[in-house]
């Protein structure tokens, strides 16, 4: 006899040639007999599992979802009519005078017509030398005062000073470039004694002004040598000290130019 599904193990005619006359109430013929019925319930399994696990997650998350509650409107009127005036509060105080009014003489630049006819004659000079010029005549009260657009009342106008510029096109320059500043510095610096001594080092950090005619000002310390005040004076001494500097332009013009610059105290 020969069977179809030899090559598969749990084939019920291949079970029955493999088992016969042999115990078949327990052992592999059993396992072979119950493998499709095993594997079947297994499967079921499983898809019962992962479809409760969708389940159970999909209900949480619909109840962890809060509904919101529409806005409510407030429709309470407020009453916006003033609170009655209180008769124990004096009056405000009047409006302030109106200014003085000056004495004028009209005055305007004459038109030159053909068929011109003279209704209103230029006054005379002995007039306007007194009174102010406008476009039309009017009296005074005699305490209207004239208030100076410029200067400080006595006629003469103030010289702004001049500006000073942070960045410009043409920054300021050393004679001979900044290798040239670097040597100048370094021949120039006397290391301070007490400095030496005491092995300060550092870098003392300045701010000055070259002014248009490329002279040097206003000379600061941003930040000095740490505990070394004689270092920082060293410096300031050194900076003034430079010659002339090539003045810094902006737009051509030579202008004053904030420069900084530091000088560097260091043992050998």
């Amino acid at each position: 006899m020969v069977v179809a599904n030899w090559n598969n193990v749990v084939s019920d005619s291949r079970n029955d040639i493999v088992f016969d006359g042999r115990n078949q109430e327990y052992g592999a013929f059993v396992i072979r007999r119950r493998y499709n019925w095993t594997m079947t319930f297994i499967i079921a399994g499983v898809i019962a599992a992962i479809a409760l696990t969708i389940g159970i997650k999909a209900i949480l998350s619909m109840q962890g979802e809060e509904i919101e509650a529409p806005p409510v409107l407030d429709m309470t009127q407020i009453d916006l009519t003033p609170p009655p005036a209180d008769k124990n509060e004096p009056p405000p105080p009047p409006p302030p005078p109106p200014p003085p009014v000056m004495e004028t003489v009209k005055f305007v630049p004459p038109v030159i017509k053909d068929d011109a006819v003279e209704t209103d004659p230029p006054p005379p000079q002995e007039k306007i030398a007194d009174t102010q010029v406008s476009t039309v005549t009017q009296e005074g009260d005699g305490d209207a005062v004239v208030v100076p657009t410029e200067g400080n009342g006595n006629g003469v106008v103030e010289e702004k000073a001049p500006e000073i510029f942070t960045v410009v096109e043409e920054m300021p320059e050393f004679p001979g470039g900044t290798m040239e500043m670097m040597k100048y510095i370094q021949k120039n610096v006397q290391y301070p004694q007490m400095a030496r001594e005491a092995g300060l080092t550092g870098k003392c950090f300045l701010k000055f002004v070259v002014d248009g005619n490329g002279k040097i000002g206003d000379v600061q310390v941003l930040k000095g040598v740490p505990g070394c005040g004689e270092c920082d004076r060293e410096a300031i001494r050194v900076v003034k000290s430079m010659p002339a500097w090539k003045p810094g332009k902006q737009n051509g013009r030579a202008v004053s130019v904030f420069f900084n610059l530091p000088v560097n105290f260091m043992l050998k």
